[in-house]
């Protein structure tokens, strides 16, 4: 059953521009778009999700999306919207990250199944590497005039006084290489619609183009805004650099936690691109936040939809349960449960120290280990009175002072947790 694509876009707040009849050809019948995915990384990361969200909704509209994977654009730069030119990678690298990337859109896309509008895979190396340069010049480039290529904003931008370094030919023509990548598919695949983010507008048109004067026929071109944050910060960047879909290189932790703590305004835009919630649910989420906006309703249901999405249900379970444990939550079974890497993400910044585990062996005193040992509290007197006070946990268990931390106590057998009150942690490292 098709749906109307651009209706569904609209209210998501996911459409910048639109070519005029976009929407009424898409509603003519099952039609065929693609978006382009760089891939020079081993894994996705969150910036790439609105594209991917647009394919999965055109899918879910009864179209059929294709996953264009630019190894050979990949290979050249992009100057779009960026200020320095991208580094080249080799076939056997783009090839391996190929793999990796469709593992990833498969939690997004059907690939797999018989249907019609089945998601397809291609990657632009495979048709531009017997490409001469020759060839390309006279088949291509002569259709598309330097005027028209002077005239994007992509390349106005790298030109101007801003732009320290100029602009390379190579990456100038990337636009007719990209270009053509919509011409092929439209030649080959009856792809008539090429999807993106507004910052590729005039890449996507230099392909609509290229579709009127050598296809004698007619593209679209349709792109979402760039995704952007209420602060003024880059979105999808932390501290840490991007917040990929790779668990090992972003922890579904860390991934779950960056949804949580987007402030408000934030996640009433996002939950509606980055989830597939209808409209009266995400209307009645906003209007419950706005009556408790303390409990943060829209951030926990964006951040747990999105998270069982690109990780999994049980992903979101244990992230759910590492984020209790700062907040007084959880017992010392939860602490245990947890995986190095998580734990070392949940008590990322806390203070550490080095423990011999020898004396762990031998069973540390509680004085020894708050503040000698460790230098946790300042004084072994801080340390009794704290402890008489009943302020002192390990591992979430509160303790006495006749109390022996052993090897018994590690956490995937190399850490300890202390805590003072609710708030203050420190980590003893078994070494």
């Amino acid at each position: 059953m098709r749906t109307n694509f651009v209706e569904e876009l609209g209210w998501r707040g996911m459409i910048h521009d639109a070519m005029p009849g976009t929407e009424e050809h898409l509603m003519t019948g099952m039609q065929s778009a693609y978006v382009g995915i760089d891939p020079t990384a081993d894994s996705l990361h969150i910036g790439h999700l609105v594209s991917v969200m647009m394919l999965r909704h055109f899918q879910l509209a009864g179209h059929k999306p294709y996953a264009l994977l630019g190894g050979a654009t990949g290979m050249i730069g992009d100057p779009s919207g960026k200020s320095e030119e991208r580094n080249l990678l080799d076939e056997d690298t783009l090839r391996s990250n190929q793999e990796a990337l469709k593992v990833q859109l498969s939690k997004f896309l059907d690939f797999d199944s018989k249907a019609e509008n089945a998601a397809i895979l291609v990657n632009n190396y495979d048709w531009m590497k017997n490409f001469s340069f020759l060839e390309f010049i006279r088949d291509i480039g002569k259709h598309i005039t330097v005027n028209y290529m002077m005239a994007k904003d992509s390349v106005k931008k790298r030109l101007s006084a801003e732009s320290k370094d100029g602009m390379s030919f190579t990456e100038f023509t990337y636009q007719l290489v990209q270009g053509y990548d919509f011409l092929h598919l439209y030649q080959h695949y009856n792809c008539t619609l090429q999807m993106g983010g507004s910052d590729q507008w005039g890449n996507i048109t230099t392909g609509t183009e290229l579709i009127r004067r050598i296809g004698g026929g007619k593209g679209y071109a349709l792109t979402c805004p760039l995704i952007t944050k209420a602060d003024g910060t880059k979105f999808g960047k932390t501290e840490g650099g991007n917040v990929w879909l790779d668990p090992n290189r972003t922890s579904p932790y860390k991934f779950y936690q960056y949804w949580l703590n987007t402030s408000d305004e934030d996640a009433a835009k996002y939950i509606k691109i980055f989830t597939f919630l209808g409209k009266d649910e995400i209307d009645s989420l906003i209007a419950e936040h706005l009556e408790a906006p303390h409990l943060r309703i829209v951030q926990k249901r964006l951040a747990d939809e999105i998270t069982t999405l690109v990780h999994s249900e049980e992903d979101l379970e244990n992230a759910q349960k590492a984020s209790n444990i700062l907040f007084g939550k959880s017992s010392s079974e939860d602490l245990k449960k947890l995986d190095e890497k998580t734990f070392l993400d949940v008590f990322e910044g806390v203070p550490q120290a080095n423990i011999p585990r020898s004396e762990l062996n031998a069973g540390l005193d509680m004085i020894g280990a708050l503040a000698a040992k460790t230098g946790f509290l300042g004084s072994n007197g801080e340390a009794r009175r704290e402890l008489k006070q009943n302020s002192i946990s390990v591992n979430k268990e509160k303790v006495e002072e006749d109390y022996l931390i052993t090897t018994k106590d590690l956490i995937n057998d190399t850490f300890v947790l202390l805590q003072r009150g609710k708030k203050n942690y420190f980590v003893m490292v078994a070494v």
